[in-house]
This record gives structure tokens, C-alpha cells and sequence, in this order.
């Protein structure tokens, strides 16, 4: 068995349903909290291995829905993990419930990370995503988080809203900039089926004003000295988010929660969406095992999103063979998509915006 040193943890309850959300989530129920975290724990005892931990996320959902004693409930569960020294150790958190007694008792148990849902600063986009708070929120929750002692800080961000416009988007970026922090996640809004802003019928922005967003997001934080890492994902040097990384380098991970994924030994399996089946200890609902051909397309699909690509060493260490002996790759190198550094094999900067395109060619 492979040691895993990955851990992602689902809270699938939320306060109020954004109308951009298709992720596993369940309004706020306290009567199912109690159950909820029991059966988290029983999960957990059943299938960690005692491996050691290097990154640990929190997501939901909404984490921060939880009350403080359930969050004191939670981190001592967590506490079965054995964790490295250099652990990171990352809670999503809405910026409505953000204070300090919230966030001291994050720091106290060791988070060293944060993850903020802005997805913008704009009022009138901000109601149409059904977000409960302000710009001014945002930077008092921020400037708190850094007193107590947070210095390792992301916030979401969506563009491509309807109606938006770059000016708004450049207003954004200038905010972001504003709060001084390390990280930034940037995502073109996709309405989901099931979502109500698919059940509104609410229509994209034109795909050249989408392009165009796209180029003003990643001239304006390059330039301020943000390195571009991961298609959607900047920060300061040295902020990557590990426990991201490791998605996009295709290592197996625990995932324990309701609606959960995880990739254990070369089986990808998906938790019950359902909460009556999960906190009577029914977990696993779908289990795939993965051979080589589907870990070969995970490979591509999840190793190009990062700028610098997938490293042939570490490729050939992995599989037993070179990367650019494959005769798609071959062929997406010789038209200019694919670049071949002799150590890196990424996406070509030019064709980033169409990276949907050339990963659809390696999955033939």
C-alpha cells in the first residue's frame, strides 16, 4: 500500500443554499449534527490507516456553520489522526461567521489555513449568488484573522457572472489586492443542472468577454508578482496549496464525510448523498477500481491543469515508461499545444484558455 499523507473531510451543512452551488450540502439541521459527527468518527476509525498526515482540508458544505461546541467535537476526532510536524492544515469558512471566538479556537487546534468564500465584492453580484455578506466584512474578517495569528490565507472568487463587466472584475482584483493576502482561487462561473441559477435560466456571458476576463485576471496578478500555478489558482511564492497539489498530481487521498470522495489504494470511491444512509455508518455508495488506463487520463486531466505541467521523471518513476512515448502526446507537442521543456511536459500559454480542448484529445 501507497502512504497516504492526504485527508479531505466533508460538512455538508449549510445556513442558506447559494444559487451557484452543486457541491454535497443539506440545510442546517441541528438535530442531525450530533449523528453526523458520530458517524464521521466511526468512518474514520474504520478505514485510516494510520498513515501519517501531511495535509489535512475541511470543506463543505459549510464548515463554519457548525456551533463552536460541534467544531470542539469535530477537531478532537481529527485528533486520531497522526499528523506530520509540517502539517497543513486548511478550514473553508463563510465570511458571515467569521469571529474571533470562531477563529481562536481554529488557531488552537492547530489550523494554520483559511479558506474564505468571497466570490465577489460587487452588491448587486453578491445577491445573485445569495451570499450573506458585504466588501466591508470581507476586510474586517480578514484583518482579524491576521491578528490572531493567520498568516496563511485564501479567498474564492467567481467571474464571468451575468452582466458582468472587466471594470467590476478589475475592481475585484483590486480588493483582493487590498486585504494583502497569499492566495487566491479564480473560477468562471459554470451553472450547474440543479442549481437555481440553472433553474432561473440564467445565461453565460459571451465566451469572448469570458476570454477577455480571463486575460485581464492573469496579466493583472502576474504582474503583481502572484505566480500562476494552477489554471484557476495564484498566490505569493511559496503559498501553493499543498493539499490541492497533491489532487493535481494524482496522489491517493482519505475523503470521510457524506458525499466525500477518496482514492485509496487504486480504488476511487464516492460517500452516500443521502444523510439518513450515512449516519447509519452506509459510507462508500459507489467504489471504481482504477487501472491504467483511466489513472493514465487522471494523469492528464488533473497533471496539465498546473501551469508547470507533469514532470517526466516523476512519470516515468510512476508508470515505467516516458511520458512523451504516448502518441497523442507526441502529436499535441509537434502542433505547439504541449511543451516540451525536457523536464516538464505543460500546456502551451497560449492555448491555457483552451485547456478543456486538449485534455478532451488525451481522453480519446
Amino acid at each position: 500500500m501507497n502512504n497516504i499523507d492526504a485527508v479531505y473531510i466533508h460538512i455538508p451543512f449549510c445556513k442558506t443554499i447559494c444559487s451557484y452551488c452543486d457541491f454535497c450540502k443539506i440545510i442546517y439541521n441541528k438535530k442531525y449534527i450530533a449523528d453526523y459527527l458520530k458517524a464521521l468518527n466511526q468512518e474514520i476509525k474504520t478505514f485510516y490507516k494510520n498513515d501519517v498526515i501531511k495535509t489535512l482540508y475541511i470543506g463543505g458544505g459549510t464548515p463554519s456553520s457548525l456551533e463552536i461546541d460541534d467544531i470542539k467535537r469535530l477537531m478532537k476526532i481529527l485528533k486520531q489522526f497522526k499528523v506530520s510536524k509540517n502539517l497543513e492544515f486548511t478550514v473553508e469558512l463563510n465570511v458571515e461567521h467569521i469571529n474571533k471566538e470562531l477563529l481562536s479556537l481554529l488557531y488552537q487546534s492547530g489550523v494554520n489555513r483559511l479558506s474564505i468564500g468571497v466570490q465577489t465584492f460587487n452588491e448587486n453580484h453578491l445577491k445573485l449568488l445569495k451570499r450573506n455578506h458585504q466588501q466591508e466584512d470581507v476586510l474586517k474578517a480578514i484583518n482579524l484573522a491576521k491578528e490572531i495569528g493567520f498568516n496563511n490565507l485564501n479567498i474564492d472568487l467567481i467571474y464571468a457572472l451575468p452582466n458582468q463587466t472587466k471594470e467590476e472584475l478589475l475592481s475585484d482584483l483590486n480588493v483582493f489586492l487590498k486585504l494583502d493576502i497569499n492566495h487566491l482561487s479564480i473560477y468562471s462561473l459554470i451553472i450547474e443542472p440543479q442549481t437555481l441559477l440553472y433553474i432561473n435560466k440564467t445565461n453565460y456571458l459571451d465566451e469572448e468577454l469570458d476570454y477577455e476576463m480571463y486575460k485581464l485576471i492573469n496579466d493583472f496578478l502576474t504582474k503583481k508578482g502572484y505566480l500562476h500555478y494552477e489554471l484557476s489558482n495564484y498566490c505569493k511564492p511559496g503559498f501553493e496549496g499543498k493539499h490541492n497539489l497533491g489532487y493535481w498530481n494524482n496522489l491517493e487521498y482519505y475523503g470521510f464525510g457524506m458525499g466525500a470522495s477518496g482514492y485509496v489504494d487504486n480504488i476511487r470511491y464516492t460517500n452516500t448523498l443521502n444523510i439518513n444512509k450515512y449516519i447509519n455508518n452506509h459510507f462508500h455508495d459507489k467504489e471504481e477500481l482504477i487501472d491504467i488506463k483511466p489513472k493514465l487520463e487522471n494523469e492528464f486531466m488533473l497533471g496539465l491543469r498546473k501551469i508547470k505541467g507533469i514532470n517526466k521523471q516523476l512519470f516515468l518513476k510512476k508508470y515505467g515508461f516516458q511520458i512523451d512515448d504516448i502518441l497523442e502526446i507526441k502529436k499535441l507537442i509537434k502542433e505547439g499545444k504541449l511543451i516540451d521543456d525536457k523536464i516538464n511536459i505543460y500546456i502551451s500559454p497560449e492555448y491555457l484558455y483552451l485547456s478543456n480542448d486538449i485534455l478532451i484529445d488525451l481522453m480519446v
